[in-house]
């Protein structure tokens, strides 16, 4: 690529298109970065130069802080969409080891960095961005549990740690766009961090904060107690938003098929363990209502013998009353003869025998009728739990036909992942072979070029030969 560079003083087309890709190119780790669509074109800083010639020209080349704005939000930008359409695609919670997440991460730390003050201390200068996010707290009172869970972190040292920590939290919340955008409104704190030229500071950060908009519709579940995050070197892998020259996209289709069906698969087997832990429960439930129900029946058992005792003792205390009524008349005929205050005293008396025989009956046929009511209850409550029983059969019953089709289902899923299986190593398997008859036909070609190169010089030697016989003869 180096001979690019223009050799000589006078302009030409060449060199003016050179110059022109130069200055839309941005700067980062010894590169020139151009956006092409959705990809990014690399060259080396010295492979190019930055004027077609020395003479002096009347534009003023663009500021080197602004293009470096630039190739952030640029990066920035193919960062969030390829996240966003990765995770889409793979349909889960993303975690810590996910590529397209971490590369995320670093950028953002390159945005965030560029443009800081650097700070005198006590164990030297200090530039981190930890104390730009610490404003999110004062502006946004929501943040305070983030920035009280980072700073509760025992494995954070540093800064930079706690304000990767803080990316990675907020991101969780579904909160970074917004605590983005409260900072970058207020830039008269800003400015205590950052120059005035730094990307926080200017359109561009304004730009990024709205992208980040689309970061919610990701699921992140981002374990950090056993990371290091404050010795971590962030440095942006260009090699994921580079064009692949090769024809890696024919031969990954196979592959994405197999991969959906296997996701069809797990997510069978997800539900089908789902399945499985409902019925688990509903039989739970059943035994319980059955234990319940054994209970009940014991108990109206012990209801009907007290009630037949408590019938048996009516009977029992009618027929006492009746006998005293009996014995009270006869008693009374007996006397007859008796003067009047004795047959006033014997009578009280038989009344109030006859009154407390009658109060006895009264309770003994309340506590009756309680018992019979409660008898009633227990019968309907009895009805009730047998209507449940069979419901939670019923229901049992269809959960299982259920986990038959789904296992059904996940047999034929298994078959269809064994057939592609098969197919593409059938596949592979055919190109191996196509690729050795490739190779020996090119050893066969080259079998035939020296042949023909020998016939070639034994037809030059015959021809020579021919010549010096007729030279040779008068």
């Amino acid at each position: 690529m180096s001979d690019l560079t223009p050799q000589t003083d006078v302009p030409t087309p060449t060199t003016d298109k050179i110059t022109q890709a130069a200055r839309e190119t941005i700067y980062l780790c010894n590169f020139r970065v151009s956006v092409d669509g959705e990809w990014l074109c690399l060259r080396e800083l010295n492979d190019i130069s930055l004027t077609p010639d020395p003479e002096p020209t009347h534009e003023d080349p663009k500021d080197p802080i602004a293009i470096e704005r630039l190739n952030l939000m640029n990066m920035a930008k193919l960062s969030i969409k390829g996240l966003i359409e990765s995770a889409l695609n793979l349909g889960r919670t993303l975690d810590s080891d996910y590529a397209p997440l971490q590369q995320f991460f670093v950028v953002m730390e390159h945005c965030l960095k560029h443009g800081l003050k650097t700070k005198k201390t006590f164990l030297g200068q200090n530039k981190s961005f930890w104390g730009a996010l610490e404003l999110v707290e004062k502006l946004t009172p929501e943040a305070g549990e983030i920035t009280a869970s980072v700073k509760d972190l025992p494995g954070l040292k540093t800064p930079l740690g706690r304000g990767r920590a803080w990316l990675r939290l907020a991101l969780m919340q579904k909160k970074l766009s917004d605590y983005m955008k409260t900072i970058i409104n207020r830039k008269d704190l800003l400015s205590e961090f950052y120059e005035a030229n730094a990307l926080m500071m200017e359109e561009e950060g304004a730009v990024i904060a709205g992208l980040l908009v689309g970061l919610n519709v990701i699921d992140a579940n981002l374990c950090m107690k056993g990371e290091d995050l404050d010795s971590q070197v962030g440095v942006i892998d260009f090699s994921m938003y580079l064009k692949d020259s090769g024809n890696s996209s024919k031969s990954t289709e196979g592959d994405g098929q197999i991969t959906a069906i296997l996701d069809q698969k797990n997510y069978v087997e997800e539900l089908n363990r789902h399945l499985s832990a409902s019925v688990n429960n509903l039989q739970a439930k059943v035994d319980v209502l059955e234990k319940s129900n054994t209970k009940l029946t014991e108990e109206l058992a012990v209801a009907n013998n007290r009630i037949i005792t408590l019938q048996e003792d009516v009977e029992r205390v009618k027929e006492e009353s009746s006998y005293q009524m009996e014995s009270n008349r006869k008693a009374l005929r007996s006397d007859a003869a008796v003067p009047v205050a004795t047959d006033g005293q014997s009578l009280g008396e038989t009344r109030k025998q006859l009154k407390e025989e009658t109060l006895l009956r009264l309770d003994v046929e309340k506590e009756l009728e309680v018992q019979i009511g409660m008898k009633q209850e227990m019968e309907l409550s009895m009805k009730m739990l047998e209507k449940d029983v069979c419901e939670k059969q019923d229901a049992l019953v269809e959960l299982r036909t259920q986990m038959e089709d789904i296992r059904t289902f996940n047999q034929q899923l298994t078959h269809k992942a064994q057939s592609s299986e098969a197919s593409s190593k059938q596949k592979g398997d055919i190109i191996t072979g196509l690729e050795d008859k490739i190779n020996q036909m090119a050893g066969t070609v080259k079998q035939l070029e020296s042949s023909d190169m020998h016939l070639v010089k034994q037809a030059r030697s015959l021809n020579s030969a021919a010549g010096r016989l007729l030279q040779a003869q008068p």
